[in-house]
């Protein structure tokens, strides 16, 4: 059996609920797509600026699918800007911040880019580089480390079924 392979390493599901703690996001329903490499954040109203010299970005976030009530602002020291290929084949230049992530009792800093995802069905993809040594995941099942937090709405369902 695979876990036996990675003794220690506790399985997450497809998707899981997740927090981002230094953006005060306390709750997020994120896919974990290992066929991603790196993992982002929906966001909007983004902006680049400069505080005592150094380049930072200003954000905000509507955490819940199918949500636009909660709004949450940040801001994050920009690490840079990236270029990455979304599914359809189109490279597009993104901001990217580095940002501590809470799952299944554990926290560690990721690097996240920052991009619109309204259409998608997540507000956010955590991408292989995010997981990797850290976790194995189960592709068929969802939410092992945890069901939708207490004052989290539920999303509208959508017709033809949700992920």
């Amino acid at each position: 059996m695979l876990p036996e392979l990675f003794p220690g390493l506790p399985i997450i599901g497809w998707r899981e609920w997740l927090a981002l703690p230094d953006l005060g996001i306390r709750a997020v329903k994120a896919k974990v797509d290992t066929g991603a490499r790196s993992s982002a954040l929906h966001a909007f109203d983004i902006e680049l600026f400069e505080r005592d010299g150094r380049p930072m970005v200003r954000f905000r976030v509507h955490p819940w699918q199918g949500d636009q009530t909660e709004t949450v602002a940040a801001e994050a020291p920009l690490a840079g800007e990236r270029l990455v290929r979304n599914s359809g084949g189109i490279e597009t230049v993104r901001p990217a911040i580095v940002t501590d992530l809470e799952l299944a009792g554990r926290r560690w800093p990721i690097e996240l880019t920052l991009t619109a995802r309204d259409a998608m069905g997540f507000r956010m993809l955590l991408g292989r580089e995010a997981v990797r040594q850290r976790f194995l995941v189960h592709p068929g099942r969802s939410y092992l480390t945890g069901k939708r937090p207490a004052g989290v709405p539920r999303p509208p369902r959508r017709r033809g079924g949700t992920p």
